[in-house]
């Protein structure tokens, strides 16, 4: 069972940091990116991560979590830096 945590948790740390790569890119080379944008983008990944009624693999929910931890870091981090 460590063996499948550990897979589960390196997937979780290489999504993370692959999504906010991307979102880091996406807002130096796309002038018409704003934040607005990427919160609903972030409410459209809570929505999904709510309609789970088919339930979804812990391999396929820490890529969900991963890539909605990355969103929320990452506007939270590009408001802090606007104030």
């Amino acid at each position: 069972m460590k063996e499948t945590t550990n897979i589960i948790d390196q997937t979780y740390a290489e999504m993370f940091e692959e999504e906010l790569t991307g979102l880091k890119r996406r807002m130096e080379n796309d002038a018409s990116c704003t934040i607005a944008d990427l919160q609903g983008t972030l409410n459209n990944l809570y929505i999904m991560d709510g309609n789970n009624w088919t339930g979804r693999g812990e391999l396929q929910a820490a890529i969900l979590n991963a890539t909605i931890a990355a969103y929320e870091y990452f506007i939270t981090e590009s408001k802090l830096k606007k104030a």
